[in-house]
C-alpha cells in the first residue's frame, strides 16, 4: 500500500508540474506573439493576420487551464456563507457535501464540453491554421474533465478528514 502511494503522489506531482510548465509556455508564447504582432503593426504596418485570432484561443485556454490549477490549489471561486454558520466540528461534513457537489457539477460540465466538441467535429469547419474547430475547442472536456478529477482527489481527502475525526471521537 505505501509503495502504492508513493506512485500516485509521484504521478500527482508529475501533473502538478505539468501544468505548471504548460501554464508558463504558454504565457510566454503568448507576451512573444502579442509583442511582434505590435511591433508590425507599429513600425510595419501590417502583421500576422492569424496572430489575434491565435491569441484569443490562447487566452482561452490559459483561463480554462487556470481554473484547473485554481481548484487544485483550492483558490477558486467560492459562495461559502454556510461555512461560516456551521458549527467548527461539522466544518468537515459541509466540505465533504460541497465537494460532492461540485464533482456533479463539474462532471456535468465535462459531458456537456464533451457534446459540444463532438458536434464542433460533425458540424464546424477550420477556423485557424487548417486546424478544425473542434481541435481548438478540446479545451473546454480536458479542463473540465481535470477539475472534476481534483475535485474527486479533494472528496477523497475530506473523506479520511471525516473517518479521522469520527475515529477521534470514538477513543
Amino acid at each position: 500500500m505505501n509503495t502504492f502511494c508513493k506512485r500516485v503522489g509521484w504521478l500527482l506531482h508529475f501533473l502538478q508540474q505539468l501544468e505548471d510548465v504548460f501554464l508558463c509556455l504558454l504565457l510566454i508564447s503568448m507576451i512573444l506573439l502579442a509583442s511582434v504582432q505590435i511591433i508590425l503593426r507599429s513600425f510595419f504596418s501590417g502583421g500576422l493576420l492569424w496572430a489575434d485570432p491565435l491569441l484569443r484561443y490562447m487566452v482561452l485556454w490559459s483561463g480554462m487551464f487556470g481554473a484547473a490549477v485554481a481548484t487544485r490549489t483550492g483558490k477558486h471561486i467560492a459562495l461559502d456563507v454556510v461555512s461560516y454558520l456551521v458549527p467548527a466540528n461539522r466544518k468537515a461534513w459541509l466540505h465533504l457535501l460541497i465537494h460532492v457537489f461540485s464533482v456533479f457539477v463539474s462532471a456535468a460540465l465535462t459531458w456537456a464540453a464533451i457534446s459540444f466538441v463532438r458536434n464542433e467535429a460533425e458540424f464546424g469547419g477550420t477556423s485557424l491554421l487548417s486546424i478544425p474547430s473542434w481541435g481548438w475547442n478540446l479545451v473546454f472536456p480536458l479542463a473540465f474533465a481535470l477539475i472534476t478529477f481534483r475535485f474527486c482527489l479533494a472528496v477523497v481527502e475530506d473523506i479520511f478528514e471525516v473517518a479521522g475525526k469520527s475515529m477521534q471521537n470514538a477513543s
